[in-house]
């Protein structure tokens, strides 16, 4: 049978999803930035990752602009502050931090330690993701791209919190 909607062409898997024009950016390497990486190439994403540790790229203009989605994928690390001050320095479309809403967010006493302006620190999301009760990285990671995806289309399954 020939398939004409190209929606469903892709569907059915007779032809991947083009290539978006979007970044997805997971800084630190983490379990759930690998399957956000992973996850976010097979949904036609150019995908890259941050680390302040290692020969990985930095965030900047180069990786960064203005369909560019931010995601921080360990809110334990020393380095969050840093990263965040400078993702929010950048024209990125979207930064979000994981982390559970039970749990003090320690990105804002983080960044306010930095001097950065209240109005940049509410630009930082978290939580992040569909709640769906995820909790294992992968899970973690689809429930982030679920709500990407659905913020970026203008949908209503967007984010909680």
């Amino acid at each position: 049978m020939e398939r004409t909607d190209l929606a469903c062409v892709m569907a059915h898997g007779d032809k991947a999803a083009p290539a978006t024009g979007r970044t997805l950016v997971a800084v630190f390497a983490s379990p759930v930035a690998k399957y956000l990486l992973h996850f976010g190439a097979d949904l036609g994403l150019r995908t890259v990752l941050i680390d302040p540790t290692g020969d990985l790229p930095s965030l900047d203009k180069s990786i960064v602009d203005g369909d560019t989605d931010v995601v921080v994928t360990d809110h334990d690390r020393p380095e969050l502050g840093e990263m965040l001050r400078d993702a929010l320095a950048l024209p990125a479309r979207w930064i979000g931090v994981m982390g559970s809403p039970r749990h003090p967010a320690p990105h804002l006493p983080a960044l306010r330690a930095l001097g950065v302006d209240e109005a940049d620190i509410a630009r930082v999301h978290r939580p992040i993701g569909l709640n769906i009760g995820s909790h294992t990285p992968p899970e973690i990671a689809i429930a982030t791209l679920a709500g990407l995806i659905a913020d970026r289309n203008g949908r209503p399954g967007g984010f909680y919190g």
